[in-house]
């Protein structure tokens, strides 16, 4: 091969490598700040269920939403801050986190909405977490996500009950 030649796929190479890296940093960014902002949407429907509701298995449910994704939250953003990853701010996440947030239908039992969003959110998170194992980068944030996916699916679990029972007191 000429010099140039050589030179040229070089370059071209280390173009290939810097995209992708690019490309990862990106994708683990975006998963800090999705699972973040998921993570902020299950504490605010939590404190909404602490205030509305008076089922004690409900307010029980939300109290332990609102310990596990504080903790996991402050688990992802000191991830995020030795990874030197970028983080959206506390109010960008917190409107990210609005769009995913509790919303009542005039009439509606707020037992049964708020389980039924519950349920709706694991399957959600837990997509997220999963699709970010198989496709991702970060080994350490793919840690994370693996380490979180089986207290999700368990959150999801009860969701599902609480769902099961307030559906059926309609």
């Amino acid at each position: 091969m000429h010099k140039q030649t050589q030179a040229f796929f070089a370059g071209a190479c280390g173009l290939i490598l810097a995209l992708l890296s690019n490309l990862a940093l990106a994708q683990a960014e975006s998963f800090v700040d999705q699972a973040s902002a998921k993570g902020i949407a299950e504490i605010e429907t939590a404190k909404m269920a602490l205030d509305k509701s008076q089922a004690e298995d409900i307010r029980t449910f939300a109290q332990r939403m609102i310990d596990d994704h504080t903790q996991s939250n402050q688990k992802l953003a000191k991830l995020a801050q030795e990874k030197n990853l970028e983080m959206s701010d506390q109010a960008t996440l917190m409107d990210m986190a609005k769009a995913m947030i509790l919303k009542l239908r005039d009439g509606e039992d707020f037992n049964a909405a708020y389980a039924n969003n519950q349920v709706v959110a694991h399957e959600q998170t837990i997509e997220l977490y999963r699709e970010y194992v198989q496709n991702a980068e970060n080994p350490d944030l793919v840690t994370f996500a693996e380490t979180m996916l089986p207290k999700l699916e368990e959150h999801l679990q009860m969701a599902k009950a609480l769902q099961a029972k307030y559906a059926e007191q309609q």
